[in-house]
């Protein structure tokens, strides 16, 4: 939860979204709060000025999916309102920021960064192979480069549900054994898209938000049904796993997707920190391939994977009173604090 700065709780200390620097372009989007009062999608200025959507559309029921169900006509206006002198606009300061859009579907990719699964491979491997670490990690880099080529991206569905906002206290759920981060860029669909050709794929993305997929790395695989594979209901669902936001930045403020640093703070300490040219599938060919099987609708969201860098490459998981401060280039930060579940 985002409040004052004079009241902001120790871990919040400093924080300022009002800040010119903090994403891309003449404005974003988001979904705020005034104190007492119900959330409402809003048009935050670059100078950090909020506008009521609601108020400036005439539409008092307005939310942030149905202005992505809107976004062709939409984002011309926006891009009017941005231009308009900021008058007696409230600043975002004074407002709590929630998860910007709450999805119809959640797409999710995994194993889609080139170093992260190079590590995964020489870190699993069980050295029957006779290779030095060195070739081991030449022959898993030939590997990933014959998959971007040649394979199709590893996609998986996540539920709505686990989303929280930008700023909002994760708990981690008493059997969640190996908690981890895993911060990921975050397609925001704006266009209905079925079938679409890679080159036609970044015409149906309304805008980039930030998403930190939590997963209890104890549950990933069934112990009592191994044979079946990966459990991504219990490892990734629980609610508050899914961190989202502050903003979505327009496409058109994000020319370079494929060119983004992704990174990752654990109370203060970089976990993650590398560029979304790392991926193995762009985001373009994320959005292509689901579209090939699933009707993507409006304000849908594809996370397009994580980067090197999770906890269990460094070895320590996630526990109470950890502070993740997490950005991506041009999006924006968000600062999450985990807090232990009580058992009742």
């Amino acid at each position: 939860m985002f409040v004052k700065p004079e009241a902001a709780p120790a871990h919040f200390s400093g924080t300022d979204l009002s800040g010119p620097h903090l994403f891309s372009g003449p404005y974003a989007l988001g979904t705020v709060s005034a104190p007492g009062q119900d959330a409402f999608p809003a048009l935050v200025r670059r100078a950090g000025s909020v506008v009521d959507l609601r108020r400036a559309l005439g539409d008092a029921g307005l939310t942030m999916l149905g202005v992505m169900e809107d976004w062709a006509r939409l984002s011309v206006v926006f891009a009017e309102l941005a231009d308009r002198p900021s008058g007696g606009d409230p600043l975002v300061s004074e407002f709590r920021v929630h998860a910007p859009i709450a999805p119809r579907q959640v797409l999710q990719s995994g194993a889609n960064y080139r170093r992260h699964v190079i590590d995964l491979h020489v870190a699993h491997r069980d050295g029957s192979d006779g290779l030095s670490e060195e070739e081991a990690r030449a022959e898993a880099a030939r590997i990933m480069d014959r998959r971007a080529a040649e394979d199709l991206p590893y996609v998986f569905m996540g539920l709505p549900s686990a989303i929280t906002g930008p700023f909002d206290d994760v708990v981690l759920p008493a059997w969640a054994d190996k908690p981890d981060w895993e911060l990921e860029l975050a397609a925001v669909i704006g266009r209905p898209a079925y079938r679409v050709p890679v080159e036609r794929a970044l015409e149906h993305v309304a805008g980039y938000t930030i998403a930190n997929d939590l997963t209890d790395r104890a549950t990933v695989f069934r112990r009592d049904m191994p044979q079946i594979g990966t459990d991504w209901l219990r490892s990734k669902n629980a609610p508050g796993f899914t961190p989202l936001g502050p903003w979505i930045v327009p496409a058109r403020s994000i020319p370079t997707p494929d060119d983004l640093r992704v990174t990752l703070k654990l109370n203060g300490e970089a976990m993650q920190d590398e560029s979304t040219q790392d991926m193995i599938f762009s985001v373009a060919r994320l959005v292509s391939y689901i579209s090939e099987t699933v009707r993507l609708m409006p304000g849908d969201l594809v996370l397009t994977g994580s980067p090197a860098g999770n906890g269990m490459h460094w070895g320590r998981l996630l526990r109470d009173g950890d502070v993740m401060d997490a950005s991506i280039t041009g999006l924006g930060a968000q600062r999450t604090r985990c807090v232990a579940e009580v058992p009742a």
